[in-house]
């Protein structure tokens, strides 16, 4: 099978894992529940288009086991005749619709159209023919992704169905790795840049890609395999005015500005024992690119403080930028702040613990595998090639040394993101300040610190 064949192929690790998983859901659906007894949601969009080639190696490889192999069935490597389910809309644009119908006649998909809304268009294909399960194209980070697993039931007051979820855990960056590793088609809205589509009405290019033409003045867009930063996928997604506000065709809102957040991590801020310059430097790099700074704040090194101001933020719709308290340090808590603020688990992500481990070398592997633990869903890294050698090798003795004096605040820093190490000690008793000072010097050998800060 030509898809199964090109993921073997290809060097991308991230993307064979992410693709084994998902293959794995598939078979696991398909065995659940016969195949007439399933569906797929297609839309047109690039997640639906890669869930399509998904579900053609998952239908092959399962059809390949003896138990469901036919004489002759020669087919199975081009189509999968899933019963497929495409919601019409006057909004939708013209060449989502056609790229729709033309990969459905292509791989011989059982293709409904319903033109109500999705509750209302389920409910019918339910009450007609017997769907228990249906591959839906959920991203981690769409709306309607929050609280979903990769096997979900729909939720309450909703036709009584499975929700499939096989690439629920893809990051934008694993959906264009698949499509150019595969080179399977898709909709040429994303050669235009666009890299969200919605309707007509929300959707334009993705600024982030634009290129200018001197000789005709007009505005280019790169393809949408090029936006660097997939968090920012959606940043095509345009509020308009409607008919009625504007008295013609719909028109961008101009005046649309995103507003930013700032948040700084850190007990050596709020100390006094170093100036905050990161925050002020970040804040007119933001302005001089048009963005609002609304709100800036400083938080302690504590995950519950960090988690109850991203979880502030949050609601505000902010974009948030936080910094400090990222590492394998004891007092490195951001990440676990963030995961506790939108109430999901650490997992570990290949990618980064694959570029650690190239840093720091298989020696710090205990503190190397702490560091890849990320947010489950939050899945796009970005210039790994900027980040400062992670400060492993003083990790573990500081957290044992944390734990030999929990009544004082140790905590490790540089100043600059490649300057030398400065071990802060902040506590009431001076005795034990000084005995603490004295078991880190045990610890590290002469030279290791540039500084010790008692206070």
């Amino acid at each position: 099978m030509e898809i199964d064949k090109a993921i073997r192929e290809s060097n991308d690790r991230r993307l064979k894992s992410k693709y084994n998983n998902a293959i794995y859901v598939i078979k696991r659906a398909f065995a659940l529940y016969a195949f007439e007894e399933v569906a797929f949601s297609f839309n047109g969009g690039k997640d639906s288009t890669v869930l399509l080639h998904l579900l053609r190696a998952g239908y092959f490889l399962h059809k390949e086991t003896p138990n469901y192999l036919s004489e002759g069935d020669t087919n199975c490597e081009m189509k999968c005749p899933i019963r497929t389910i495409y919601f019409v809309s006057p909004c939708a644009f013209p060449e989502i619709d056609s790229f729709t119908y033309e990969t459905a006649a292509t791989y011989d998909l059982q293709l409904e159209n319903f033109r109500i809304d999705f509750k209302s268009g389920l409910e019918a294909l339910l009450k007609e023919k017997p769907i228990r399960a249906i591959f839906l194209g959920t991203r981690i980070g769409d709306p309607n992704a929050v609280g979903q697993e990769q096997f979900s039931p729909s939720s309450p007051g909703w036709p009584p169905f499975m929700r499939v979820n096989p690439i629920l855990d893809w990051s934008y960056r694993d959906v264009w790795a698949f499509i150019l590793t595969c080179k399977v088609r898709y909709c040429s809205l994303y050669d235009q840049g666009y890299t969200s589509i919605g309707s007509i009405y929300d959707t334009v290019p993705n600024a982030l890609l634009g290129t200018s033409d001197s000789s005709t003045s007009k505005e280019n867009f790169r393809p949408a395999y090029l936006l660097s930063d997939g968090r920012l996928e959606r940043a095509g997604r345009a509020k308009k005015c409607s008919r009625q506000d504007s008295g013609s065709d719909p028109v961008i809102n101009e005046s649309r500005t995103l507003t930013v957040s700032v948040i700084a991590v850190g007990d050596e801020i709020l100390f006094g024992t170093v100036e905050d310059q990161l925050g002020s430097s970040l804040c007119r790099k933001l302005r001089s690119i048009g963005w609002t700074v609304s709100h800036t704040a400083v938080v302690r090194n504590d995950i519950d403080s960090v988690a109850e101001e991203v979880e502030q933020r949050k609601s505000s719709n902010d974009v948030v930028f936080m910094y400090g308290g990222v590492g394998p340090l004891h007092s490195d808590v951001s990440v676990a702040g963030v995961a506790k603020a939108f109430g999901v688990r650490l997992a570990p992500d290949e990618e980064f613990e694959e570029y650690l481990r190239h840093l720091t070398s298989d020696q710090y592997t205990g503190d190397r595998n702490e560091m890849a633990q990320l947010p489950e869903g939050i899945t796009e890294l970005l210039h790994h090639e900027k980040l400062a050698v992670p400060l492993v090798e003083t990790a573990q003795p500081l957290s044992k040394l944390c734990l030999e004096f929990p009544d004082l605040s140790i905590g490790c820093f540089r100043k600059s993101r490649v300057g030398p190490l400065i071990v802060n000690f902040v506590g009431k008793d001076q005795a034990r300040i000084e005995l603490a000072v004295e078991a880190l010097c045990k610890k590290f050998n002469h030279g290791d610190f540039s500084e010790v800060n008692c206070g």
